[in-house]
């Protein structure tokens, strides 16, 4: 099993980072900079990631859903051939952002099912890992839904429940669940949030009021378990629609912006160093970091079991992820649909991930 996983992973990292590549453009020369940790973690360290994964639909259709664009007869043609190599291109990454090991946790959004996870992590040669799936239907118009997976080997799942975000309009179109998952590694518990909140689609402004919504009932949330487990290790990772200087994050969310004086029970918002160098998304020529990284204080402080430090939030930039930006000069995102064009790509957001430090001789006391 260990000689399958090297040579595995020596093939992805081959791909990966194998290449040395001029940026065409100056404003994308962060993504030729590698600062991605490939090395062993062994048994005090874990990885956790989130990805949202661009319309992982499942071909056939649901009658329940609107999910028509995507199948055989649909807008796009979304046949088995073309979902058999997105789930192919998706446990290439997947293998990749582990390093030389599998990675611990991984959360998703736009998942359609839990169908199309499990074909991803079974069908694939991700089934070589012991992966564990949690998902829970959302009431999202098209069906879309959050998810995670995690390592059965290393991870044990405590409980986990779905947070319904509703909106006070009466009229408004219900969105994605918020998933909490109370993890164990070595019997610590951390709590993580997997969050996909609402877009942007009609208009930045006028969505701005739903995206502080889900920020408020996530806020709710987070301060009921401190309130339960005063120095609760709380990782909150997803694409917030938002970017981290955004009312929502800042105002409604509280994601702190700077480490200094910071309280264990504060928020830290791990992606607020890389505002203005970096970017998860790329819309209009213009890199933005709509995916983040939100953590309890005391996972910097490192005083319940856990640390990390900024530098190990990552934004994971293979350069197989990336094409060719014909208008908007340098490097845009290698996505499996362009408008209903199919590319044959991976998605239209980059991977983020976290590694957190187990404290051994703190943690048991």
């Amino acid at each position: 099993m260990r000689f399958l996983w090297t040579a595995v992973f020596a093939f992805a990292f081959t791909l990966c980072f194998g290449q040395s590549q001029k940026a065409t453009d100056t404003a994308d020369a962060w993504l030729t900079v590698n600062n991605f940790d490939d090395s062993y973690r062994g048994e005090n360290e874990i990885r956790i990631g989130f990805w949202n994964l661009e319309n992982l639909f499942h071909p056939s259709d649901d009658s329940l859903k609107n999910d028509d664009s995507f199948t055989p007869s649909g807008n796009n043609h979304f046949n088995w051939y073309k979902y058999n190599k997105k789930l192919k291109n998706l446990s290439k990454v997947i293998t990749a952002v582990g390093g030389w090991e599998p990675i611990e946790i991984m959360g998703f959004c736009e998942v359609e099912n839990k169908q199309v996870v499990e074909d991803l992590i079974y069908n694939t040669p991700l089934k070589k890992t012991n992966y564990g799936i949690i998902h829970v239907e959302s009431p999202d118009n098209r069906g879309i839904d959050v998810a995670l997976i995690y390592n059965r080997d290393k991870i044990k799942i405590d409980t986990f429940q779905a947070i319904t975000v509703d909106f006070l309009e009466p009229d408004s179109r219900p969105t994605r669940d918020i998933l909490h998952v109370e993890a164990l590694f070595r019997k610590k518990k951390i709590h993580i949030f997997i969050n996909h909140w609402p877009s942007r689609y009609g208009g930045h402004l006028v969505t701005v009021p739903k995206r502080n919504r889900a920020a408020d009932i996530l806020r709710s949330h987070v301060d009921s378990v401190f309130r339960s487990e005063p120095n609760a290790n709380i990782a909150i990772l997803g694409d917030f629609n938002d970017h981290p200087n955004d009312e929502s994050m800042l105002e409604h969310l509280h994601a702190k912006t700077d480490t200094a004086n910071l309280p264990d029970t504060a928020l830290y918002n791990m992606m607020w160093p890389k505002m203005g160098s970096e970017g998860t998304h790329k819309y209009q020529g213009h890199w933005g970091i709509l995916d983040q990284i939100v953590i309890s204080g005391n996972l910097l402080h490192g005083t319940n079991g856990f640390k990390t430090t900024p530098e190990n939030a990552v934004i994971f930039k293979a350069p197989f992820l990336l094409e060719e930006d014909r208008t908007h000069l340098g490097k845009k995102l290698n996505r499996t649909y362009i408008g209903m064009r199919y590319n044959g790509g991976y998605s239209d957001h980059l991977p983020i991930l976290l590694d957190l430090q187990f404290l051994e001789k703190q943690a048991v006391k």
